[in-house]
């Protein structure tokens, strides 16, 4: 393996050096394959290190073996995930330090003492690439932190949240026709915004499908706006919609008698 070269001037160059800085210059440089946890040496700068290890693995990286500017390329090619770690030295990234089979980066020195690694741009095993909104959503992306919209006027208004007991609302049942198919008298209870925090314009319809009537209850600290204060549904079949207004105010609008 040929380390990092001084060169003097009028020096003539061989081609195995000529060979090693073209390596360089394109990343790769002189293979270096290991098969086991390694610490780095002033020779392996400008080399590319491969590790093979169905195993867990270490590449080590020391204080005063490397000057500014030196890099080092470093592949990992076993199933064992290889992990950069800063012995004497310090590392920094914007990437990951434990490489999974395949992946690979530069560790570029800023100092003697201190590198930055450049992870190559292969997502780790398990890292999602991109967020596509589907019906009903807007927002997403394939980088960064991304965020997604709900629009509870569309999607998920068919879908039933079936119940056969008194039941207390679940974020799960925005957009959603909650059903209560009891024959006893039966409650429907809307929770306050610290337990179940609904988006503000959450649009919920309520159904009594049993022939017990069903009472919508306010939890503790909610409102529930109603004409005439009516909170119960007329009767088996009769239908209304809770709308969240603020924190924890909501309208009920349907087939309600006091």
């Amino acid at each position: 393996m040929m380390a990092k070269q001084t060169f003097t001037t009028g020096q003539v160059l061989t081609a195995a050096q000529m060979t090693s800085l073209q390596q360089t210059a394109m990343l790769g440089g002189d293979a270096s394959a290991k098969v086991a946890s390694y610490v780095l040496v002033a020779a392996d700068a400008g080399t590319a290190i491969s590790m093979s290890n169905g195993s867990a693995t270490t590449i080590t990286v020391n204080t005063g073996l490397f000057a500014a500017g030196d890099i080092v390329t470093i592949v990992n090619l076993g199933a064992g995930v290889c992990t950069i770690t800063a012995g004497t030295a310090t590392v920094a990234t914007s990437g990951s330090l434990a490489l999974a089979q395949n992946q690979g980066g530069v560790l570029r020195f800023t100092s003697a003492s201190a590198a930055i690694f450049f992870q190559f741009a292969t997502p780790a095993s398990g890292d999602i690439e991109g967020v596509t909104a589907g019906t009903g959503l807007s927002g997403g992306g394939t980088s960064g932190t991304v965020s997604l919209s709900f629009d509870y006027s569309v999607g998920n208004q068919s879908v039933e949240s079936a119940q056969t007991a008194s039941y207390t609302l679940v974020i799960g049942d925005a957009g959603k026709l909650v059903t209560m198919s009891n024959a006893s008298a039966n409650n429907l209870t809307v929770p306050p915004n610290s337990s179940v925090a609904f988006p503000t314009g959450t649009r919920i319809d309520v159904l009594q499908k049993g022939a017990g009537q069903t009472t919508l209850v306010a939890g503790s600290g909610v409102t529930i706006n109603s004409k005439a204060s009516a909170l119960k549904l007329s009767a088996q079949y009769a239908g209304a919609t809770l709308i969240k207004y603020g924190t924890d105010t909501w309208f009920a609008v349907g087939d309600l008698t006091a």
